[in-house]
């Protein structure tokens, strides 16, 4: 009976999630230097607005509060999957070097310029996409043993290889001149305004979210440790493989479209969690739902802060979420060490 009653509230938080998620979305379309009532979004949904105001909705707001949806729901499925793999509540998705291979893709793009269209990813994007995908490579290479990858190997591998490439992007800032701030800007992290970002991004989010759920089960084994879910039947070599895959190409995919934005991925798992427990059939849809309702709020106050103007989401995200893991590390510092 008590399983029948968490279920239920489970169920329940995952309903409310999906409600907030609906709210903050009509909240943000509503914020900006054009300010509109909810009663107007909804005209102007249905097809009744004025010219400029459709191109307001459907052509800049619309496509980046999606996007924030996307990146943020990606950045939190992430979080949760390499925190599982790793039993490791500090594990977020660019604790394997993914965000250091991707910044420093996108550090070359810029400083040569680079501009094409690859598979719907523009010049610096497709570099970013890229090199956040060579990244996780080499680290798991790096990593194998014997064909296996512990992973204390992998995670000291990630350290090492982010640490290295960090270095290189730290060099080509320091002779990249005038364009020194187009790839600090881009390090900020961003939401853009853009379909095409959005249609970019899209199917590597449902792919590989869709993957993880499937392996949900096994996650919640593999958190027995990698011993006991071998005894158990789980192949966790092939596991790993499949679930590292998946968070860096949802990773790279979110980074390459955004630029860098930190604590989602840390921070989310960890309210989730609390939330609803660490069932990853239900760990893995919330923690997507937080992790939009997050990030889409967050934007919405870099766009309303100082007004046309737009911080950087990036900065946001870290002001307010460097101080609350701090607070839910000393709350809840028993359950972590």
């Amino acid at each position: 009976m008590p399983y029948i009653q968490k279920r239920k509230r489970y169920g329940i938080t995952v309903i409310s999630l999906i409600f907030l998620l609906f709210i903050s979305v009509i909240f943000s379309i509503t914020q900006g230097s054009a300010g509109y009532s909810v009663s107007k979004v909804f005209d102007i949904l249905m097809g009744n607005g004025a010219p400029n105001e459709n191109k307001i909705i459907f052509d800049i707001r619309l496509p980046r509060i999606i996007l924030a949806v996307l990146v943020g729901a990606s950045l939190s499925i992430s979080g949760v999957v390499l925190q599982a793999l790793f039993r490791n509540p500090m594990a977020d998705p660019y604790i394997l070097g993914i965000s250091s291979g991707a910044g420093l893709g996108a550090s070359i793009a810029i400083l040569f310029g680079i501009s094409f269209t690859f598979i719907g990813f523009s010049g610096i994007s497709a570099y970013a996409f890229f090199g956040g995908l060579a990244a996780i490579l080499l680290v798991y290479n790096i990593a194998k043993i014997r064909g296996s990858t512990p992973t204390t190997t992998l995670l000291l591998s990630g350290i090492a290889v982010g640490a290295f490439f960090s270095a290189c992007v730290g060099f080509l800032k320091y002779i990249s001149g005038e364009d020194l701030h187009k790839i600090v800007l881009w390090f900020f992290g961003h939401i853009s305004e853009s379909w095409g970002d959005v249609m970019t991004i899209t199917p590597y989010f449902l792919v590989g979210s869709i993957t993880i759920y499937i392996f949900s089960r096994d996650l919640n084994v593999m958190l027995l440790g990698e011993e006991d879910a071998k005894h158990l039947g789980i192949d966790t070599e092939l596991v790993k493989k499949i679930m590292l895959g998946c968070a860096a190409i949802i990773t790279a995919a979110a980074v390459s479209v955004s630029g860098l934005i930190g604590f989602i991925g840390l921070v989310i798992p960890h309210i989730t969690r609390i939330l609803v427990g660490p069932d990853h059939r239900i760990l893995i849809p919330a923690s997507m739902l937080l992790g939009s309702v997050v990030l889409v709020l967050t934007d919405t106050f870099s766009r309303i802060i100082i007004s046309p103007a737009d911080v950087p989401v990036g900065i946001i995200t870290a002001l307010f979420g460097a101080p609350f893991f701090v607070y839910l590390l000393k709350k809840r510092k028993h359950e972590y060490f």
